[in-house]
């Protein structure tokens, strides 16, 4: 049997023999899922931002979140045990308000829709903040907001109607919480989309803009985004020109990292944001399978059905300790060789007792069966 891939392998093949954090100069952070979740930071992770740190790497924060001031984010951040400045956060309300300042010009009227971060983006770029659609805006800026409601969303589709522009800072239909994936702005932006018919201009991530201004203030040479969604970190990412770290402590579970489009696929995975501080393993083709460390992938039955099964000893793939995802680094490779072009869902059996056990354990419950 020859090895796989025909094209060319996604470059979770490469993985980083030495700590992400001695490699690149800047980690680009989202926030929601990687920083915290809710209130509350992911555990572990400001001690393991400020290990990277020690080790010379620079932190930016990047956030599709719109409804706080940069201000109010490095506040929070500061209190959770990560340092951080103002100067430090790039949210989408900022990025959107530079939008809006360059398509309409400066004291053009908006209206936000959304939390406090909205207005005082509109306003520090020198747009006139109006509170109705009655007041005539020449564009709505819609974000997340917790308090986003009817009334709202009313003035939103009355003004889009009587003619402003329709801009949002991102699209994203959930926000991750401690109670599990809770409706985002994209699950808002619809509403208005849906009953007056008319597209927004999105310019939050995956629009590389945010990226690119964190890389300017932070001149990073080597950056690397760190995130937890695929349509709008690590698409964002590839869209900039930056290698990506996916993390799982947010809203992309194993099952939908499967099933990722060419865009969406990462450099490199890890559980949470102290994959900064290991290396990452690569995976390699061999004799018709994807090896990763002591796992192995092959596509079985006809090509519709993934097989994860352990594997013996291969100084190749065995240089880096198992963070516990090297057989999804290998499921991965499996999938996405198979089907280069496309995303597609993956069906995955278990060989043994041990791999349904490793799969089960990722959430493949309902796929992850003995063979």
């Amino acid at each position: 049997m020859t090895d796989v891939p025909t094209a060319a392998p996604p470059t979770l093949a490469e993985g980083c023999a030495e700590p992400p954090a001695t490699r690149y100069d800047v980690a680009l952070l989202d926030l929601d899922g990687v920083v915290y979740v809710g209130p509350d930071a992911v555990p572990g992770v400001p001690a393991a931002l400020a290990t990277a740190r020690e080790a010379g790497m620079r932190l930016g924060f990047v956030t599709n979140n719109a409804a706080r001031t940069p201000d109010e984010v490095a506040g929070h951040l500061s209190r959770l045990g990560v340092p951080a400045d103002p100067a430090d956060v790039i949210t989408s309300s900022q990025a959107a308000a530079s939008v809006v300042a360059g398509l309409l010009g400066a004291g053009s009227r908006v209206l936000p829709v959304g939390g406090p971060g909205v207005a005082a983006a509109l306003r520090a770029a020198g747009l006139t903040v109006v509170a109705a659609a009655e007041d005539r805006p020449d564009a709505i800026v819609q974000g997340y907001g917790p308090d986003v409601g009817w009334p709202q969303l009313a003035e939103a589709v009355v003004a889009v109607r009587t003619g402003a522009r329709h801009v949002a800072t991102n699209a994203d239909a959930t926000i991750p919480s401690p109670r599990g994936p809770l409706p985002g702005n994209g699950a808002m932006v619809a509403v208005v989309r849906g009953v007056t018919g008319q597209e927004p201009l999105v310019t939050g991530k995956p629009d590389p803009a945010m990226h690119a201004e964190c890389v300017r203030r932070t001149g990073a040479r080597r950056p690397l985004v760190v995130g937890d969604r695929l349509d709008t970190d690590i698409e964002g990412a590839r869209r900039a020109g930056a290698a990506s770290l996916l993390v799982l402590s947010g809203v992309t579970d194993p099952a939908t990292l499967l099933a990722a489009a060419p865009m969406h696929r990462p450099d490199l995975l890890s559980a949470d944001a102290a994959g900064l501080l290991t290396g990452h393993p690569p995976v390699v083709a061999a004799d018709g399978a994807w090896r990763c460390g002591r796992w192995s992938a092959s596509v079985a039955e006809g090509g519709g059905v993934l097989s994860l099964a352990p594997a013996g000893p291969d100084p190749r793939v065995d240089q880096v300790a198992d963070d516990g995802l090297d057989g999804l680094r290998a499921l991965c490779l499996a999938h996405w060789s198979s089907h280069p072009d496309e995303g597609v869902p993956a069906r995955v059996v278990g060989a043994d007792a041990a791999a349904a056990d490793l799969l089960t354990g990722w959430g493949l419950l309902t796929t992850a069966t003995r063979r």
